[in-house]
């Protein structure tokens, strides 16, 4: 066994460079992990299915090729959320209707990611079927904050948030409907990015042609996050929406960080208030920016439309997936989730219609912005993280919510335009908690926003004190 806790704190690209140069291997990153889990793991709760002996022989495997044929992540361990499924090892979708299910095959995205050197080690906890921004469920309980173990880690990505703000992973797979790669990457200090629709493929799906619910990669700073997304990035003959790889990759364009000139910010995007502290946080974020030259002019878009837009069209996939689960397992069903799929099967045709339109509306709307300003910039949450024992957010700044989702408008009214959106560290409570804000880039515009992000996250600059109490 070899264990070095110093690797822990080098970033996902310097540990590829060592795996390239031989300095190391997987199974020393395996070891190493493997010894921090079970530091962590018992008071954080962000892995809770391991499979260390999968991973250490995927090692052996990528070991008996030469480096250069190992892919873009040779041999870097990559956690995968536990609503995806990874052939061999327990996969739950947080639920207890799945609590015993094992896949015989894995989802394609994580074929492609093992194809290019990534060795899945662990499944991330995920609230049921990732239904909520709080991760906790009946098969594993609460997924908790490694900066307040009293804290929610967000959802529903929280476990894979959780898990690299706690040293246990150094990129993690995600997913994100609602802003479930950036509400948690808020919560915890890490780096979130939703990609455009079809960016990152997965499959066979139960219904290929969504667009609302996406797969993405998160990491602890923005050059890591890009390299995570070559390796998840590509065509998949099982997702008709997939786009192609770029001819110049993500990484490449993290690491030229191209300043924007204009930035627009919005402290709500006209459908939510954050907190005031929050939004002191991110004003002094805006500050640095402007004090490095950059354009920062203040925002009077307003997506106050989406809520009822996206509620019906969340409805309807959760209705389309889940029907049947609800008519044969009601019983065992969190409230929350028997509400999105009863919600979905009620939606008629105006409803429908009066959605599409009100989607395509915002799509217009931020695109135009977009064609003025180089990013569109908003805080990521407009809470600090509560605590665990809540199931959701009722009441902020002044606002109350009608439903266990609506405090996650300023996540999910971006989800509706359809852009890609990446979730950065931008500051710390006066109670020691990360706040982030989300950067909008324009459509299909992955390249150009890593660039203006890794140049945003320079011009932030280091924005913690210390490291969580888990790590």
């Amino acid at each position: 066994m070899s264990v070095d806790l110093s690797l822990i704190e080098r970033s996902a690209c310097e540990i590829v460079d060592l795996l390239r140069e031989e300095a190391i291997s997987p199974h020393d990153l395996l070891d190493t992990l493997a010894a921090q889990a079970a530091r962590v793991e018992p008071r954080v709760n962000a892995l809770p299915t391991l499979c260390f002996e999968r991973a250490h022989a995927h090692a052996d495997a990528l070991l008996n090729k030469p480096v250069a044929e190992r892919g873009l992540l040779c041999g870097l361990p990559v956690p995968i959320k536990d609503l995806t499924d990874v052939a061999g090892v327990r996969t739950t979708r947080g639920s207890l209707v799945y609590r015993d299910r094992i896949p015989e095959t894995s989802d394609a995205g994580v074929t492609l990611l093992e194809a290019r050197g990534g060795v899945v080690y662990a499944k991330s906890n995920t609230p049921e079927f990732g239904s909520g921004g709080h991760t906790y469920n009946g098969v594993f309980g609460v997924t908790r904050n490694p900066w307040d173990l009293s804290r929610s880690a967000g959802g529903s990505s929280g476990g894979a948030a959780a898990a690299l703000a706690s040293g246990t992973a150094w990129v993690a797979q995600g997913s994100d409907l609602a802003g479930s790669l950036r509400t948690p990457s808020a919560f915890c200090g890490v780096v979130g990015m939703r990609p455009t629709p079809g960016r990152v493929s997965y499959g066979p799906a139960a219904n290929p042609y969504e667009t609302m619910s996406v797969h993405g990669p998160m990491a602890r700073n923005v050059t890591d996050v890009a390299l995570l997304l070559d390796a998840m990035s590509g065509e998949l003959a099982c997702a008709p929406l997939s786009l192609g790889e770029p001819a110049t990759s993500f990484l490449d364009h993290a690491r030229s960080p191209r300043r924007p000139a204009r930035v627009a910010f919005s402290e709500g995007l006209g459908i939510a208030a954050a907190e005031p502290e929050i939004l002191a946080i991110c004003r002094k974020a805006m500050d640095r920016l402007a004090a490095c030259g950059v354009g920062v002019d203040e925002s009077d878009i307003d997506l106050s439309t989406a809520t009822q837009a996206f509620h019906t069209l969340r409805g309807i996939s959760y209705a389309a997936n889940y029907e049947e689960v609800l008519a044969q397992h009601r019983d065992v069903l969190n409230p929350d989730v028997i509400w999105n799929i009863e919600f979905g099967l009620r939606v008629d045709n105006p409803a429908m219609l009066a959605a599409q339109r009100t989607r395509s509306a915002l799509f217009h709307k931020m695109n135009a912005l977009l064609q003025r300003y180089d990013v569109l910039i908003c805080p990521a949450s407009i809470v600090l993280p509560f605590p665990v024992e809540a199931r959701d957010v009722r009441d902020a700044a002044g606002w109350h919510f009608e439903t266990y989702i609506d405090w996650l408008a300023i996540t999910y009214a971006l989800t509706l335009t359809g852009m890609p959106v990446i979730a950065i560290p931008c500051g710390m409570s006066a109670s020691g908690l990360p706040v982030g804000i989300q950067i909008v880039g324009k459509p299909r515009g992955e390249a150009a926003l890593l660039s203006a992000a890794r140049a945003i996250e320079d011009a932030i600059g280091t924005w913690f004190a210390g490291r969580p109490q888990t790590a």
